[in-house]
């Protein structure tokens, strides 16, 4: 029998269910990507360049108040960053005498970097891996933000809020 001649039944006036648990809501928080992160900060790039002294950097870092300085050379390619770590382990090797060495005797010169597209589950994994709080973030090999553990983090969080409301106004309807 053909559907447009099934007879009106019960269940037609019955509302539309829900769910609360599906594949989308179970896997979103693992399909996020750098990009949506990026679009919810600041972007501005604080850079300093390699011949910079250390006493420059530090000024930078605590007027910025941030934790880590992209180095970059003269055409703004990336080239090292220079986190607080990096200071602090020459402060320990020359106390006294660290502020007047230049960023690229102390800077990170192996940075591992990311794309907008990769996935934050990734990135969040490579950091916690490395052991390290910062990575900059490249596209077709310019730099377009930095992402910090604090920043994914911040971002997950926003992501379970945002699910317990959800979940709250399915309950209470």
């Amino acid at each position: 029998m053909p559907e447009s001649y099934r007879p009106h039944l019960r269940k037609d006036d019955a509302p539309q269910r829900t769910s609360s648990q599906s594949v989308v809501s179970n896997t979103a928080p693992g399909r996020a990507r750098v990009s949506e992160v990026l679009a919810g900060k600041d972007v501005t790039l604080y850079t300093i360049s390699p011949e910079q002294t250390l006493h420059r950097a530090v000024e930078m870092l605590r007027d910025h108040r941030i934790g880590a300085l992209l180095v970059t050379d003269i055409d703004a390619k990336l080239v090292g960053i220079l986190s607080e770590r990096d200071i602090v382990r020459k402060l320990a090797d020359a106390p006294g005498r660290t502020l007047p060495h230049r960023v690229e005797e102390v800077m990170t010169r192996a940075v591992e970097t990311c794309a907008p597209d990769d996935l934050l589950r990734d990135v969040l994994q490579r950091m916690t891996d490395g052991r390290f709080r910062h990575m900059p973030v490249l596209e077709e090999q310019h730099l377009t933000g930095l992402v910090t553990i604090g920043d994914l983090v911040h971002f997950r969080l926003r992501q379970l809020e945002l699910e317990a409301l959800h979940m709250k106004q399915l309950i209470v309807g």
